[in-house]
């Protein structure tokens, strides 16, 4: 674990390309404030940010990225489509005007499906308007997110790419959605955890307490290691300067097995998502 860094990267199934195993959450920031918090993060090492349709946010990471003095290829952008249009074709425009927002004429690292709360024929729908794109190029890898087992194995019906490249998901200590998890390791699909920091409702926890000050961090900073030992790629949001700063902060400490263990302990299952367990 002591190899991990800032510029780690993580495979991709049936890909050339990297995902970096750390990302940025852009999930209700807005406006100046968002690009802002992008040129932020970038400025203290992230390379990965993650917005979505439903953020209303796409265009301002774009814009974030070109007021950076990065380039583009050194930034992996993620977005997600929320719902479907009503057919194939205007479901694929809805994936393009997602890249053209964040990069005019250019492309989107990874797209997901937000979410498969629509029903079936809408899952469909969305993936086969990630597939075009990706053939196309306007997208390089494909996934989804808040996806359980069965929506992954329903996927098998019609994809023409399977397994999806990556699931995201809620994941913390008290949310660790392990059969989801099992499924995904045993495929060779990425593992990203949304809520890592689950919103900071956690931070007087006594095991969570305990443990920042053992390794003198904080406890924002513990919860991100613990899911980059997990092998999971954490999306930390923050609208702060320094809270942006200290999540990247994660690499000069590694929490030992105990620890691990204890932070294991406290998941409390379904029962202790924030947001939405996956249903397998």
């Amino acid at each position: 674990m002591s190899s991990l860094t800032l510029q780690s990267t993580i495979p991709l199934t049936n890909s050339s390309y990297r995902i970096p195993a750390l990302g940025f959450g852009v999930y209700q920031s807005h406006g100046p404030t968002c690009i802002q918090s992008c040129l932020t993060a970038l400025k203290a090492g992230y390379r990965h940010i993650d917005t979505a349709q439903y953020y209303a946010n796409e265009s301002q990471v774009g814009e974030a990225v070109r007021k950076s003095d990065l380039k583009r290829a050194d930034v992996y952008i993620t977005s997600k489509i929320l719902s479907p249009g009503k057919d194939a074709d205007s479901t694929y425009k809805s994936v393009i005007g997602s890249v053209e927002a964040i990069d005019k004429g250019g492309y989107v690292d990874l797209m997901l499906i937000h979410s498969p709360n629509g029903g079936p024929e809408a899952r469909q729908l969305m993936w086969g308007a990630l597939e075009r794109a990706k053939k196309e190029g306007r997208v390089r890898s494909i996934g989804v997110s808040n996806y359980g087992v069965g929506n992954i194995e329903e996927m098998k019906e019609y994809a023409e790419t399977w397994p999806p490249q990556v699931n995201q998901i809620e994941l913390h200590p008290w949310c660790q959605q392990r059969e989801a998890v099992s499924y995904c390791q045993k495929n060779n699909i990425v593992v990203e955890a949304y809520c890592p920091l689950v919103r900071n409702q956690k931070a007087k926890d006594p095991t969570l307490l305990n443990i920042s000050k053992k390794y003198n961090v904080t406890t924002g900073q513990v919860l991100i290691r613990y899911c980059l030992q997990k092998g999971w790629v954490p999306l930390p949001k923050s609208d702060t300067e320094s809270r942006i700063i200290a999540n990247a902060d994660v690499y000069g400490f590694e929490i030992d097995d105990e620890d691990m263990q204890k932070l294991d302990g406290v998941d409390q299952g379904d029962k202790g998502a924030i947001v939405q367990a996956v249903t397998n």
